[in-house]
């Protein structure tokens, strides 16, 4: 297990476990029943009476912490939930901890991952942060919550740091370790072998750069297994090519590469927790950068599809590598083909940071998809795949443009790479911000994943099953 995280079998002798007490107003009177009075006149001293976001450590005769309270508000006005343990996990002193009591409407496993989250530093260029241990027993499910939190801590890591440490290659070792480390069968083609290969796009995206562009591929699981690809936009940084951004823009541009790190994080709670499917990951990676090679505004492409693009803006370069690798991967008539890249601005001014849209060309499965969302406080929206925004993409010299203009940014990016996906395949694509600009409960500032906690628990309860036929 992770600092994070111990079981109780894992713990020595003599070791101090304190108990947290989480409540609403109206489970107050209940905890106090659970306290010595004179940590009930302290709490009432500090006016605590479970208020959201009211936390307190309470002494016992000593002086040492023996326990803490910590507030949940209402429900009435709770959108966060058991997220809000992670507050905790960013509160508390190093140490031992178990949830004692929690609100009726939290379960315990997602109070854990709530913790996991919340307790998730990125200090890889600083001394190692020291953070609080909660103490898992069998109703947290342990297993399953470590593979989902020490995958997310992966993914947000990948985004965290910087282009300089994480360019094409550091990307491919990074997807290598995690192949290896489950046994999967990794390949590459990478550079000048694109074009042999067939995959223009994504070298012409990537080719400006010193780290050469590639496409890193791995496969696991049995082959009798339904086939899931899962494909991954790492743009390693994104300087929006001859296009250039402005420096405000350029500023995260380390996160571009999020849609890989996506892809790369659910492969590995997948096969963490063994689900029987056969795994296809194709990572797309290049650095969209600017040199005497770059490709250029009114250049036009050739695709693995056979498609030509028009280029209209460089910076919209993210589409070019996905739709090459979308391609590839309908190749091998998966039974789902799900994509996720940081892709379009427009997205976030449609739905804000932390509520990522999703398209589907199919209708069957995307109502239990919203509600896993829901269940497991990882919501997403679905967005239409409105055809007849398509003309927005239209060329006179190419069979489409790779932008469409101002309007509707997200719908078109979404029915630029349908193009690249046969119509009796099923696929879906997430938009993600792959960022969050504050903290909140869960969620520290910094690098983050989003929809893979739903995603899974579909995939768990049998989504490659699903109607796929509508």
């Amino acid at each position: 297990m992770t600092a994070y995280f111990k079981t109780e079998s894992e713990l020595g002798n003599n070791v101090v476990v304190t108990p947290i007490y989480v409540c609403r107003p109206d489970g107050w009177a209940a905890v106090q029943e659970h306290l010595t009075a004179a940590q009930r006149t302290f709490a009432d001293a500090r006016s605590f009476n479970g208020e959201a976001g009211q936390r307190i450590r309470l002494p016992n005769v000593d002086g040492h912490i023996d326990a803490v309270i910590f507030g949940a508000g209402p429900l009435s006005s709770d959108a966060t939930g058991a997220m809000r343990a992670g507050t905790l996990s960013g509160f508390l002193p190093e140490g031992h901890y178990v949830f004692q009591i929690l609100p009726k409407d939290w379960t315990r496993p997602l109070a854990a991952i709530g913790w996991g989250l919340g307790a998730y530093k990125f200090d890889k260029y600083l001394e190692p942060a020291s953070c609080p241990t909660l103490i898992l027993s069998e109703p947290e499910s342990p297993a399953e919550t470590e593979a989902l939190v020490a995958s997310i801590a992966l993914g947000r890591d990948l985004i965290n740091t910087p282009a300089g440490d994480m360019g094409p290659e550091a990307l491919h070792a990074a997807a290598t370790k995690v192949a290896n480390k489950y046994g999967a069968d990794i390949t590459e083609i990478i550079g000048d072998d694109l074009l042999t290969n067939n995959l223009p796009m994504i070298h012409a995206v990537g080719r400006a750069s010193y780290q050469a562009p590639r496409l890193v591929e791995f496969e696991w699981g049995d082959p009798t297994h339904p086939r899931l690809a899962l494909v991954g936009k790492g743009i390693t940084f994104d300087t929006g090519g001859l296009n250039i951004k402005s420096a405000a823009g350029a500023r995260i541009m380390k996160k571009d590469m999020g849609g890989a790190a996506h892809a790369l994080a659910l492969a590995q709670i997948i096969m963490a927790n063994n689900l029987p499917i056969r795994l296809h990951v194709l990572l797309a990676i290049a650095e969209n950068a600017i040199s005497g090679d770059a490709y250029r505004p009114g250049d036009i492409l050739p695709s693995r599809k056979g498609l030509t693009v028009e280029i209209d803006n460089t910076d919209a370069e993210g589409r070019l590598v996905l739709g090459d690798a979308l391609t590839k991967a309908g190749e091998d008539s998966p039974a789902l083909i799900i994509d996720f890249a940081t892709l379009t601005g427009a997205a976030r001014v449609a739905l804000g940071p932390t509520l990522p849209p999703f398209f589907s060309n199919r209708e069957g499965p995307t109502a239990d998809i919203l509600a896993q969302g829901l269940a497991q406080l990882d919501p997403l929206w679905r967005m239409p795949l409105w055809r007849p925004y398509m003309s927005f993409l239209s060329s006179p010299i190419a069979d489409m443009k790779n932008a469409g203009g101002s309007f509707a940014g997200c719908i078109t990016a979404a029915l630029f790479l349908e193009k690249f996906v046969d119509a009796n395949q099923p696929w879906m694509h997430f938009d993600v911000y792959g960022w969050n600009s504050g903290a909140l409960p869960g969620h520290p500032k910094g690098g983050e994943m989003f929809a893979l906690r739903a995603l899974y628990h579909w995939l768990k309860a049998g989504g490659l099953n699903s109607n796929f036929s509508a």
